[in-house]
């Protein structure tokens, strides 16, 4: 078992990590080593899934005319194109089908991506990189983009690179007004 020491410790340094962690709109041209981009990636197949099914499939966008076109589908957000990397966090809808039917198609596949994506996101903070989580697309125009096959549902874009800014921290509402306890 581990001391009282260490977990307190452990959990101030993730604290420290959730409040660290920005939306990064702006970055450096530097191009972002691949093995960070696996790092990143990893931490995106260490998130809890629905049964362990792992529904997320990941596309990693380094080619300057796919960033592009991604940005357009993004309703010309210009900060992906200007991304050194993107990467796009998808479902497999047949994959999470088939362990979970319906529900599993349109929800807990929907769950496990967006806990694969905020477990990329933080990776990416604790490497000394910028992301931001980009959910305002035509989900047609990426998969056209990225050739997706129709069981593949892309759930968000991660532009990621060296930060050119560091956004101050917004306010966020305290525990008390988003909680309610049932004792």
């Amino acid at each position: 078992m581990e001391s009282k020491g260490k977990i307190q410790d452990r959990a101030e340094g993730l604290e420290a990590l959730l409040q660290a962690r920005r939306s990064v709109r702006a970055f450096e041209a530097a191009e972002v080593p691949r093995e960070h981009l696996v790092r990143v990636l990893q931490a995106g197949t260490e998130a809890p899934s629905a049964g362990n099914v792992q529904p997320w499939r990941f596309v990693v966008v380094r080619r300057a005319t796919a960033r592009r076109l991604l940005a357009q589908a993004a309703w010309d957000q210009e900060f992906v194109a200007q991304a050194p990397a993107v990467i796009t966090v998808c479902a497999d809808l047949a994959r999470s089908g088939q362990a979970y039917g319906q529900r599993g198609r349109e929800l807990y596949c929907l769950q496990d991506g967006a806990a694969a994506a905020l477990s990329m996101l933080l990776m990416a903070e604790a490497l000394g990189l910028g992301a931001c989580w980009v959910g305002a697309f035509d989900e047609s125009q990426v998969r056209a983009a990225l050739q997706l096959d129709e069981q593949v549902r892309p759930l968000a874009l991660l532009p990621v690179g060296w930060p050119a800014e560091r956004p101050a921290r917004p306010p966020r509402h305290p525990v008390e007004a988003v909680t309610a306890w049932l004792d």
